[in-house]
């Protein structure tokens, strides 16, 4: 079977500490549950990725090389 997650065209997807998590929310003063959705059975999602849990994703980007988007993971 191949690992989908380790694909060269899958942007970096990592599990976002509380820390972290705290900046983001209030940075753009929103709650976690006001984020984008992703699924659980996504195959980009690391293995140890649970439900409630805060995805970054560091996409490449031609206007500012690199893009970065928050999604929470969902049943």
């Amino acid at each position: 079977m191949v690992d989908v997650s380790k694909h060269e065209l899958v942007p970096e997807h990592t599990i976002l500490e509380d820390d972290d998590l705290e900046e983001v929310l209030s940075e753009y003063d929103i709650d976690r549950t006001d984020l984008p959705k992703i699924k659980r059975t996504d195959a980009a999602l690391p293995d140890d990725a649970e439900i409630g849990d805060v995805i970054k994703i560091v996409r490449d980007s031609r206007t500012t090389d690199q893009a970065v988007v928050y999604r929470l993971v969902v049943e």
